[in-house]
């Protein structure tokens, strides 16, 4: 479980310096930029939903401090 949260935050934060890279290389022009925050957008939703799931499915608990 861990592994799989540990992967989508790498891809989500590979997802937005592709986007930065995309927004020099580009100056502006084209739409790589959109398509890379679009992107990172749905693999956040997409983590938050799985952690949400497998909070309902009683895989996951809430941890205290």
């Amino acid at each position: 479980m861990r592994a799989i949260v540990i992967v989508a935050l790498v891809a989500i934060v590979t997802a937005l310096f592709t986007a930065l890279v995309f927004l020099y290389r580009d100056r502006g022009h084209g739409n790589r930029v959109v398509i890379a925050l679009a992107v990172r957008v749905a693999l956040s939703m997409a983590l938050i939903a799985f952690l949400v799931f497998s909070w309902w499915m009683g895989w996951i608990q809430p941890g205290g401090l």
